[in-house]
């Protein structure tokens, strides 16, 4: 015993001393950024600030090449390589000519692609197929409406751009005759107004989220909306894509945090009123929300926010196996703990998020640890949070602890301390992509939501779809999964699967086709969603009309046809072309 104390007090030292480093593995800080990101400080063909790494653990990586095997590096083109293909730009000198439009070659190719696997095959190979034939930076709603108006005059095609973070093919332009010009909206990146006694704060929709928290943090509050790709994605691209973050249980989900503004429409300007609720016939707000782009483009939104918490904390528990642990989530929720957090990870990523996020004495240390503690390798990983004033924070977690004990949890200063770990690291996971691709090893996602009832069918059915997916090649996928975001009816699961570069930038999109064909397909049932936050995009829309039915389909074809009757903005998007 005194062994495993001696273990603990090591790896409980060590991740203490790694949660307090101040290198390049340092989080974002939300209270240090005041405007957004440009986009010539992020990496052209990756993810993220190019001043930015994440390492990868020796042991973890040869955890995940002991599933797929040896693996090899795919060359990647630079930069001067590909901007000799950027084509002459197509728009005419009436656009040309304004001062909010460029046609500058690299500022055409940083805004061709977003963050999909695809892309990456894309930006690595130095294959872009199309790019567009110009960027807008717009200024304001006045600038936007004018650009609509040009772009029909001169029949173009129209792509909005936020953070460039899509990973479902939102932004990418098409091969057509009509010119394209992508309107980015990082210069409306303002708190224009907060209104102290509603709680509504009024912002740019090209405001990144880091922007948004700086701004607001100055007045004393927060809106709360923290996806993975928080760094650098937009207020207007989270209501277009219907996404969700981090702590959803406790601030909810874009629909509770959007409460109206302006979209730019071919047709003209829609103001959605900041009502708190109507029975005024159809909700205009819910309509535009997940439009993607397809019915116009927001200009200016409006937030609920609320005052910053007295307090913030996330941990860790372990429980014996994954039903333990999703009974722990599922009697939370619906037990009404006022919770910011619950993420469940599976027994498989338990142990990947181990190895990866550790020094090999910290993996043998917390192993030993949960061993002596009765837990073996059916365990899974509970990471929460809470966020309010310190009493409530207090009573909620007293309650939680009750229900991690009833179903065995494991808990403890190292698990406390994993917590703040996560805490730390929460927005470098896409920086990892990067990391392993250098490895040769391909990682991507997918996510969807279901009922509690059909939670671990669906999960087994997904995970299944990846891992054979491969076979007839004589590959294996790596696959595991999260639950992120809980609701009383259900909950979404989110399975990252890794696989071995092909031997060529061609025949590993192919690899990736097949697995995200039967991911596809093993969520297009009927009982789950193609997409639970990250949008359709021009990936998922063939699956759509398995969720939607062919009248939905076309009632959904039928309100942005009326919005935009030449299907000039982002063709091919949502629907399909």
């Amino acid at each position: 015993m005194s062994k495993i104390k001696s273990l603990i007090c090591k790896a409980t030292s060590s991740l203490a001393t790694k949660n307090n480093d101040n290198n390049n593995l340092e989080p974002i800080q939300e209270n240090n950024i005041t405007a957004n990101t440009p986009i010539e400080q992020t990496r052209w063909n990756g993810w993220g600030n190019v001043n930015i790494n994440k390492k990868v653990s020796t042991h973890g990586a040869k955890l995940i090449k002991s599933h797929i095997g040896k693996t090899k590096k795919l060359p990647s083109v630079s930069l001067q390589e590909v901007l000799k293909t950027v084509p002459k730009s197509r728009l005419p000198a009436a656009m040309t000519e304004l001062e909010t439009v460029s046609i500058d070659n690299e500022v055409r190719l940083r805004h061709a692609r977003g963050q999909s696997f695809p892309d990456w095959i894309a930006m690595h190979s130095g294959d872009f197929e199309v790019f567009p034939d110009g960027v807008a930076h717009p200024q304001s709603t006045d600038d936007v409406e004018t650009l609509l108006k040009l772009a029909k005059e001169h029949d173009l095609i129209v792509i909005p751009f936020g953070g460039g973070t899509s990973v479902a093919g939102h932004i990418n332009p098409k091969k057509g005759s009509r010119p394209v010009l992508t309107i980015a909206m990082s210069k409306m990146d303002q708190l224009i107004d907060l209104d102290v006694e509603s709680q509504i704060a009024t912002f740019g929709a090209g405001t990144q989220g880091p922007a948004v928290e700086a701004q607001l943090d100055a007045h004393g509050y927060r809106l709360g909306h923290y996806p993975q790709s928080w760094e650098l994605s937009t207020l207007g691209g989270w209501i277009a894509a219907r996404s969700s973050g981090q702590q959803s249980l406790g601030y909810g989900r874009i629909e509770q945090l959007f409460a109206g503004g302006t979209l730019v429409t071919p047709q003209g300007i829609l103001n959605i009123a900041d009502i708190p609720a109507s029975s005024a016939g159809p909700d205009l707000r819910e309509m535009m929300m997940g439009t993607e782009g397809r019915a116009g483009i927001f200009t200016t939104v409006k937030m609920r926010v609320q005052p910053q918490p007295e307090q913030e904390l996330f941990k860790v528990a372990f429980l014996p196996n994954w039903e333990a642990g999703k009974e722990v989530l599922r009697q939370a929720v619906q037990g009404n703990i006022q919770l910011s957090m619950l993420r469940l990870s599976n027994a498989v990523e338990t142990d990947a998020h181990l190895h990866l996020g550790t020094t090999p004495s910290q993996f043998l240390a917390i192993s030993t640890y949960l061993k002596a503690r009765g837990l073996s390798s059916d365990k899974v990983m509970l990471t929460y949070g809470v966020s309010g004033d310190k009493a409530q924070n207090k009573l909620a977690l007293t309650q939680f602890n009750k229900l991690l004990k009833q179903h065995g949890s494991v808990t403890g200063k190292i698990t406390d301390i994993m917590g703040s770990v996560w805490a730390h690291g929460r927005f470098k996971f896409p920086y990892l992509r990067g990391t392993l691709w250098d490895k040769g090893i391909m990682v991507d996602t997918f996510e969807t939501a279901t009922n509690w009832k059909n939670i671990d069918e669906q999960m087994q059915q997904m995970q299944q779809a990846v891992q054979t997916s491969l076979a007839n090649e004589g590959e294996n996928v790596m696959a595991f999964t999260h639950i992120s975001h809980v609701y009383k009816q259900g909950a979404s699961l989110y399975t990252t699967y890794f696989f071995r570069a092909a031997k060529d930038h061609a025949a590993t999109l192919k690899r990736w086709q097949k697995i995200k064909h039967a991911a596809s397909l093993s969520v297009a049932n009927g009982k789950a969603t193609i997409s639970h936050q990250h949008g359709v995009g021009r990936d998922h829309a063939p699956y759509l009309a398995a969720e939607k039915g062919k009248l939905g389909i076309q009632v959904t074809n039928d309100m942005l046809k009326s919005l935009d009757p030449e299907q000039r903005m982002n063709p091919g998007v949502l629907i399909g072309d």
